[in-house]
């Protein structure tokens, strides 16, 4: 079913470009990323390991690792307003409270010696302003909201005092601390079992839905895009070689690359004795080809593929990069 959307993107981002820099040379990990993100909705951010998807949300935040990395073109256009432009005091002001992030590793993100009320004190103070009772108050329903048993005890609580799943549920309260209008979730299931991941999604989703988020979703797991996410950027290589409605993705996809994903993805109903696999390696972002980047690995390239890059092409509500459907230029 189409998603008709009335109002602006709150997030929009636009031919991102972000460069590394090491004794290999210039690397191009993310090459012309562009996508939008509405009020309420999900989108979820897929790809091999190394495609891009956490330095592309990094990007967006100027959190990428520097001098390693640079932003080198783009617009991140957060309500209008060019987050790659501002000054490092303003974005500053807006990370957080506007636009927040969930990193992947909960225990990482926390810092082991001071404790989840020292560190939930600091969110609130900075972006809302609290002192005394209040802010104590706020800390403690923020834990109440992620469902964090006993939250005045939990304030006093080191990280090392709580599972991986309660340490998630508290990075995810910390994120919420400024009520923001969009959180950039990067993997924030990877490290959970599956019990305690399902329990996560769904207060995620419940969070969303109460204070209207837009998520940005970056997974490996199709299980989760199914659930969580409104629509699809799937990634190789630095760029968004298709991006579409979650369910027509899954439906009919149309890049030879997200049709190799799907089909790697293990079919508990299917007898086959060998799980499909998609040959050779991605290809290096400090040497990139000149055309597809997925051609080497392409059951269906032709010697355009790999001598031009395809542009993207709007086919519908989707967008694709291939040379399979030119005809829609």
């Amino acid at each position: 079913m189409t998603t008709q959307h009335k109002s602006a993107p709150v997030l929009a981002v636009e031919n991102l470009q972000t460069r590394l820099y090491s004794k290999r040379g210039v690397g191009y990990a993310v090459n012309d990323v562009s996508f939008e993100l509405y009020a309420g909705q999900t989108l979820g951010l897929v790809g091999e390991s190394g495609s891009g998807k956490s330095l592309t949300c990094l990007s967006v935040l100027r959190l990428n690792p520097q001098p390693a990395s640079k932003v080198t073109g783009g617009k991140a256009l957060f309500n209008g307003n060019d987050l790659l432009k501002m000054s490092d005091d303003e974005l500053r002001s807006y990370r957080g409270k506007h636009i927040a992030m969930i990193l992947q590793d909960p225990m990482r993100a926390l810092n082991p010696v001071l404790t989840i009320g020292e560190q939930m004190n600091e969110a609130l103070i900075l972006h809302r302003q609290l002192q005394g009772e209040a802010l104590h108050t706020a800390a403690c329903e923020l834990l109440e909201k992620v469902r964090i048993p006993n939250p005045a005890q939990g304030l006093r609580a080191y990280p090392h005092h709580f599972s991986g799943g309660m340490r998630q549920r508290v990075v995810g309260a910390m994120a919420m601390a400024g009520n923001p209008q969009v959180i950039i979730a990067d993997e924030p299931t990877t490290a959970l079992d599956v019990t305690v991941q399902e329990e996560f999604l769904a207060l995620l989703k419940q969070l969303q839905n109460e204070a209207g988020l837009g998520v940005l979703l970056v997974t490996h797991d199709f299980g989760v895009v199914t659930r969580m996410c409104d629509k699809v950027a799937v990634m190789y290589a630095g760029r968004i070689v298709e991006l579409a409605e979650t369910g027509e993705l899954f439906d009919k996809p149309l890049h030879p690359y997200t049709q190799a994903l799907l089909k790697s993805v293990p079919d508990v109903s299917s007898r086959e004795e060998r799980l499909f696999s998609i040959e050779g390696q991605p290809p290096s972002v400090f040497a990139p080809l000149p055309g597809c980047a997925f051609a080497p690995r392409c059951p269906q390239a032709t010697d355009r593929c790999r001598k031009e890059r395809p542009e993207q092409v709007q086919i519908g509500d989707r967008k694709v990069s291939c040379w399979l459907y030119e005809e829609a230029l």
